[in-house]
């Protein structure tokens, strides 16, 4: 339990290591373009649910006018799906260059950021790169900076959605679905809004086991990306040595394996990552398939008793889907967060090395220019004593 609190600790330390950094973007100078982006991208969001919940109700009304055979209702409703389509082409065209403008955007000030403080005073020279935790800063400040900025702009639009979407059409599967009644041993047992029920208890099911299967994929990841940094190391210092003429002959066997071994590591945490993905691939794909066949499983008694048209039944089976995929926004992005997770605290263990030189640095300052006003004070003193 020690061991387990003190890492729970040690990650809320790299966290807020790292926010205190990457919200520059959001306090620096250019503070209006990330907010003016930020505002962009939750105005899609909230467009794109407001279609969405079109076409829903769409849905409804197309299936049933197939049912009526009604041409003229079907006529026009396929004028009014048209616009639709539209317009959600073009919101999740706007999206995609609000998104990946904010996340260059914010990879700049991070960027920067990090570059800045790496030169500052020569830290880049003076860091313990054999320090646990230290290594290959400049893998950390090209490829983890960029994972640590890119995905959290997916991550909170796509949880911004999820949350908003599921509390649209949770009503509609309540509206919709209704109750139902069933008898069990000769009891007859209604359930009010039962499928608002059976998409918690579905959704509930598969995030529960894409934890309890994925839930040392955030530890894997990083162990795989520290070898791969290791290893792209070890070739550069290979280069290097090669094209030195004196130190060819003495390192050079040295490096080649340590190049090697970087190798034979790098593929070992691959597979041990592969075996990971293996078993969340299991949970999500298995979730995939299921959630529709599950949605019309649970529309169908009343369907076939009478009481649900067909379009209520296909606008309840859609409805379903999307808000067991809201729900289960853990189950779909589980390794991308860990990801995350991995890149952030790789930056931030890099940043807190720097913080650690830098307060070196303030203080052997600060006793130097100590040193300075106390200096003439020990001079006088010594006159004085030999007068």
């Amino acid at each position: 339990m020690l061991n387990q609190n003190g890492t729970t600790q040690n990650h809320r330390l790299l966290f807020t290591r790292f926010w205190q950094s990457a919200s520059q973007f959001w306090r620096g100078r250019t503070s209006w373009i990330a907010w003016a982006l930020t505002v962009l991208l939750i105005a899609i969001v909230l467009l794109q649910l407001f279609v969405l919940y079109l076409l829903n109700v769409w849905n409804r009304n197309f299936f049933d006018a197939l049912a009526r055979r009604d041409s003229l209702a079907l006529w026009a409703e396929v004028q009014i799906f048209l616009p639709l389509v539209a317009s959600s082409v073009l919101l999740a065209t706007l999206s995609v260059w609000g998104r990946m403008t904010a996340q260059r955007k914010w990879r700049q000030s991070l960027t920067n950021l990090l570059v800045e403080y790496w030169l500052l005073n020569g830290y880049y020279r003076r860091i313990d790169y054999a320090a646990s935790g230290h290594q290959n800063p400049e893998y950390r400040i090209a490829e983890d900076a960029r994972v640590a900025t890119d995905a959290p702009i997916d991550l909170a639009l796509g949880l911004l959605s999820s949350v908003l979407t599921a509390i649209t059409f949770v009503e509609v599967l309540w509206s919709v679905g209704g109750d139902i009644s069933v008898s069990i041993f000769g009891l007859s047992i209604t359930i009010p809004g039962y499928l608002v029920a059976g998409v918690i208890a579905y959704s509930a099911l598969f995030t529960g086991a894409m934890v309890v299967v994925g839930r040392s994929l955030t530890d894997v990841i990083q162990d795989k990306n520290q070898a791969e940094a290791e290893f792209r190391s070890a070739a550069d210092r290979l280069r290097q040595i090669s094209e030195s003429v004196e130190r060819r002959s003495a390192e050079s066997s040295k490096e080649r394996f340590a190049l090697r071994n970087g190798l034979t590591e790098v593929l070992a945490h691959w597979r041990d990552l592969c075996w990971q993905l293996v078993r969340t691939t299991l949970i999500s794909h298995g979730n995939f398939l299921l959630a529709p066949v599950v949605a019309w499983f649970l529309c169908a008694p009343k369907y076939l008793a009478g009481t649900m048209s067909l379009g209520e039944l296909t606008q309840a089976a859609a409805a379903f889907v999307i808000v067991q995929g809201a729900f289960n926004w853990l189950v779909d992005n589980y390794g991308r967060l860990a990801d995350w997770r991995s890149s952030a605290f790789r930056v931030a263990t890099l940043l807190l090395a720097l913080d650690e030189l830098h307060e070196k640095r303030e203080k052997v300052d600060a006793d130097v220019a100590e040193g300075a006003v106390n200096a003439p004070k020990t001079q006088i003193g010594s006159i004085a004593t030999s007068g």
